[in-house]
């Protein structure tokens, strides 16, 4: 088993989450936002989403060298399931279905003949004899097996879970929320089994310009998005707690000092500073090559000093509305009666002004997290994102931007990068929103 920097770190960031839950689990202050979410139809849906592309990511997060390959390559979980994808890549451009390559090639026929024709895909549709009238058919036909083997996994494990339950469970089976999250398991299920039966058949989402699946690269990127997206979060977010925090409460030079940083650091151009950044991480990889020996090695390094280097930038607006909350908060009659009772300092921080400014955090994470995700495609776009190795939606955006020239338009890898973030940012989103009025303390009444 091969553990890169990012794997690690992923893995860390669970532990401290289940930690978390398990310290606060049964806490009063905690049952009621739970309840909440729980309750709220969009955020159960939305986190149902949430959860498939996290265990997307995490099955692509665990990498290993295979025992019978004697070459130096490294694959995750996902990559071993999806072999077939990886190895039936195609000469260039075939759109999504077909069993023919997308432009017109001079073709020697077998009895020495030539033609303008369409070549015949070499993996995709390669089971039909006559693709102009089995194609559609066949689609139809695999699409229906494979979505009838997903329905009848979803229906098994719901009746399993019937019979298992207690009777004040099954009440909450019966509820509106619960029916609604297994409508959306339902749906997703079935549509990935119909997908993955008909990616051994097909290519799905088409090929790009080297004939590799599209379907394959949207997927993979997945872990891209969530690795900038949690990683850089969980980096900026002592930060912009622990600043925003004193800066509000000590005011004076306390205030002064924290506030001459951020406005120091927010004067100097992002993109500039990500750029040196990048720069400086492949001067050192070209200076030490003993170290990076693997392309995958080398393009995880890079994926974590871009994290490191967008959480110094992006801590700075939540540490600005985190301080002008805390000045509010700071001259609340609670907050002045525990201080005249001689309360210390940090207890009154950690028991009066963190809870009633988490609503802000937790809705800024969420909303920080989908401009990370989309910040990667613009960063990308500029070559100063990720590795150009790394599978990423940004990649595959820059990769489409020339494809859209062609004549004929070949837009499959645009339309699948942007379908797959447009599902995840959109998710995140929503569950953000729930969030939020599930921890706001001023909507406890309601």
């Amino acid at each position: 088993m091969i553990i890169l920097w990012t794997d690690a770190l992923i893995f860390l960031l669970i532990i401290i989450m289940l930690v978390l839950a398990f310290y606060l689990h049964g806490k009063e202050h905690i049952k009621r936002p739970l309840q909440k979410i729980s309750s709220s139809k969009v955020g159960m849906v939305s986190l149902v989403v949430l959860i498939f592309f996290v265990l997307i990511g995490l099955l692509d997060s665990v990498h290993f060298k295979p025992a019978n390959d004697k070459s130096n390559e490294i694959i995750s979980v996902l990559d071993y399931w999806a072999t077939p994808l990886r190895n039936h890549g195609e000469k260039t451009y075939s759109a999504p279905f077909s069993a023919t390559l997308y432009s017109k090639e001079m073709m020697t026929m077998a009895d020495g003949t030539t033609q303008w024709a369409y070549p015949r895909l070499k993996f995709g549709g390669r089971h039909l004899d006559d693709p102009e009238t089995q194609r559609i058919p066949d689609i139809l036909q695999k699409a229906f097996y494979g979505l009838a083997q997903g329905a009848s996994l979803v229906v098994f494990f719901m009746l399993l879970m019937w019979a298992l339950l207690a009777e004040q469970h099954k009440r909450f089976m019966r509820s509106a929320t619960a029916k609604a999250v297994w409508a959306v398991v339902f749906v997703m299920v079935s549509l990935t089994y119909a997908l993955i039966y008909l990616s051994a058949y097909y290519h799905v989402l088409g090929t790009d310009k080297v004939g590799e699946d599209v379907f394959y690269q949207a997927v993979k990127s997945i872990r891209t998005g969530l690795v900038l997206g949690t990683l850089t979060t969980l980096i900026m977010l002592p930060m912009a707690i622990v600043f925003g925090i004193l800066a509000g409460f000590f005011r004076g030079w306390i205030d002064d000092v924290i506030q001459y940083i951020y406005t120091t650091l927010n004067s100097i151009p992002s993109v500039l500073l990500i750029a040196a950044s990048i720069l400086m991480v492949q001067v050192y990889m070209a200076n030490h090559e003993q170290d990076f020996t693997s392309v995958i090695v080398r393009a995880d390094m890079r994926l974590l000093f871009l994290c490191l280097i967008l959480g110094v930038t992006s801590w700075t607006g939540l540490c600005r509305l985190l301080r002008a909350e805390t000045l509010k908060l700071r001259e609340m009659e609670y907050v002045q009666a525990a201080e005249a009772l001689g309360v210390k300092q940090g207890m009154i921080l950690l028991r009066h002004i963190l809870p009633n400014v988490m609503h802000i955090v937790l809705i800024s994470v969420v909303l920080d997290f989908s401009s990370l995700v989309l910040a990667e495609a613009v960063l990308s776009y500029i070559n100063i994102g990720v590795d150009p190795s790394t599978y990423s939606w940004g990649n595959m955006i820059n990769g489409a931007r020339l494809e859209m020239a062609r004549e004929p338009v070949v837009w499959w890898s645009l339309s699948a990068a942007f379908v797959f973030m447009f599902a995840l940012v959109l998710s995140a989103n929503l569950f953000a929103d729930t969030v939020q009025n599930a921890f706001d303390p001023r909507r406890s009444g309601n």
